[in-house]
């Protein structure tokens, strides 16, 4: 049924569960291979006032570093499952919009994601990655609570 299956992560606990359930989900449909996905996010304009120029490079380069460790282990826990998986790493402010862009991008039909948990107001206003998404994605989008 599905064949490329997207898997973003932020690093949280849930994310992991998530990455956990995907790739148990990908066993189950023969030939089905994975993307993982993380999204460095840079400095709002606000934290980037406060930061000399170095200090700015200095953040990216962690949140790259940090986003590829986050696909890192997607990657390392699906080739021990025997399943097959790529792995990509985005910058943007975004994050929804590059998890739907890299879905089209690397023709997955399916994005397979953590709820946030987001509660109250704070849902109300801000709004979740996994909201967004659902609400934008042209594929179906499979979310673990």
């Amino acid at each position: 049924m599905y064949r490329k299956i997207l898997v973003p992560t932020d690093g949280s606990v849930l994310s992991e569960k998530a990455i956990s359930a995907a790739i148990e989900f990908a066993k189950t449909h023969p030939g089905c291979e994975l993307i993982g996905f993380s999204v460095a996010e840079p400095l709002s304009f606000n934290q980037i006032e406060s930061l000399t120029k170095s200090g700015e490079s200095d953040y990216m380069a962690r949140e790259q570093l940090s986003a590829k460790s986050r696909v890192n282990r997607i990657a390392e826990l699906a080739k021990a499952a025997g399943v097959p998986c790529e792995t990509v790493v985005a910058q943007s402010t975004r994050p929804h919009e590059e998890i739907v862009r890299a879905a089209n991008q690397y023709q997955c039909d399916c994005i397979f994601m953590a709820s946030n948990g987001r509660k109250g107001l704070n849902k109300l206003f801000i709004g979740s990655e996994t909201q967004k998404v659902l609400t934008t994605a042209e594929v179906p989008v499979l979310v673990y609570r």
